[in-house]
């Protein structure tokens, strides 16, 4: 049996999902900024806030959520048969590894389309997986390009799939139904900058009158600059940035910058650890202060941080991630390690304790 295939994109816009970006672009930017701003004013209660407000703000999002997601799990998916057009193994290190698949998926009832998506794969069916090979996929009546691979099909099903033969939808495979293009990371962007400078505006007062009385403690800057890196120290806090081809998830590398950045008496100051792919900061609490919320250095799982990042990355539906964030800070009492990822399909995050074991996991959209 040979199904020809026509290209049709599913469902695109959708102006929910750019408010709750916006949204929560808000929300994150004033938070970050509530802690920074906190921190410069020696605001306690202000560092505290910032980081509940996120909390509470992730929180609601969860609840608020659980409807959506029990009315979704009584609608039975919709099946259909696919071909594989590409796939590429992308990471692992246990018998379930993460592969990229482009697929050509052809629904009884409407034109086939292309769809690209990350799902796991045990390693020992790797060999069934292969360029022209047909599969049975499932994906919730609403969400066409929300597909995932059906690994053991009803005989029916499998019958089809092995009899069946399907023609290539035309290119490019998407990855993400409810948004084009960037307007999804602009709209978040913007909602950021608009919350962090709210909170600036609200404490400008504070923030000014300490930059005036500072006097007598002048802030004391430095920078070195090397052909792999851009270092900076001062009193408030000190960046590394790389050069290009260099990361963080680099073995060793996280570990000796820090140490690098946090010498003797700022080691006992640091209030917040903000690791990128190739910039890192630590914040510091001012000089003289007695903040009860800083961090030991030391103790932090600097080697768990390249496996908390791959995981974050691979398994909570953010199929291509753009940006990831690890912070490490003591704002809720104890060493709390959050990897945050940004991508077509929104934002996910996972927590993990002092010692690097995941705690909770947030997926894209929940």
């Amino acid at each position: 049996m040979t199904i020809t295939t026509s290209a049709a994109p599913p469902p695109t816009h959708n102006r929910l999902a750019l408010a709750r970006g916006f949204l929560t672009g808000g929300v994150t930017g004033a938070s970050l900024a509530a802690v920074v701003v906190g921190i410069a004013i020696s605001n306690e209660p202000l560092i505290v806030g910032g980081a509940c407000l996120l909390a509470v703000y992730v929180l609601i999002r969860y609840l608020a959520g659980l409807p959506r997601r029990a009315r979704e799990a009584e609608i039975p998916p919709h099946l259909a048969l696919a071909m594989i057009e590409s796939l590429e193994a992308v990471g692992g290190e246990t018998s379930d590894i993460p592969v990229k698949f482009d697929l050509t998926v052809a629904p009884d009832d409407a034109p086939a389309y292309r769809v690209e998506f990350t799902q796991d794969i045990n390693l020992a069916d790797l060999p069934d997986y292969r360029p022209r090979g047909i599969l049975v996929v499932q994906y919730p009546p609403d969400r066409p390009l929300k597909v995932r691979i059906v690994k053991r099909p009803t005989p029916d099903w499998e019958e089809r799939a092995a009899s069946a033969r399907l023609d290539s939808a035309p290119g490019p495979a998407r990855a993400s139904d409810p948004l084009k293009g960037c307007g999804a990371t602009l709209v978040g962007f913007l909602g950021l900058l608009l919350g962090a400078a709210l909170v600036v505006l609200l404490f400008r007062a504070s923030l000014f009158d300490q930059d005036d009385s500072d006097t007598a403690r002048p802030s004391v800057s430095s920078s070195s600059t090397s052909s792999s890196s851009t270092t900076t120290v001062s009193s408030a806090s000190g960046t590394v940035a790389l050069g290009p081809g260099q990361s963080f998830l680099d073995e060793g590398r996280l570990g000796r910058s820090v140490a690098a950045l946090a010498k003797g008496e700022d080691k006992q100051r640091a209030l917040t650890v903000v690791v990128q792919e190739r910039l890192l900061t630590v914040v510091f609490a001012p000089t003289g202060t007695q903040a009860a919320l800083r961090l030991d250095l030391d103790s932090l799982p600097y080697d768990r941080v390249p496996a908390l990042v791959k995981e974050a990355t691979t398994t909570l539906g953010v199929g291509s991630p753009r940006t990831w964030q690890l912070t490490a800070d003591r704002l809720t009492g104890r060493v709390a390690l959050r990897v945050s990822v940004t991508g077509s399909e929104g934002t996910a995050y996972l927590e993990a304790d002092g010692q690097g074991k995941v705690v909770r996991r947030v997926s894209a959209g929940g």
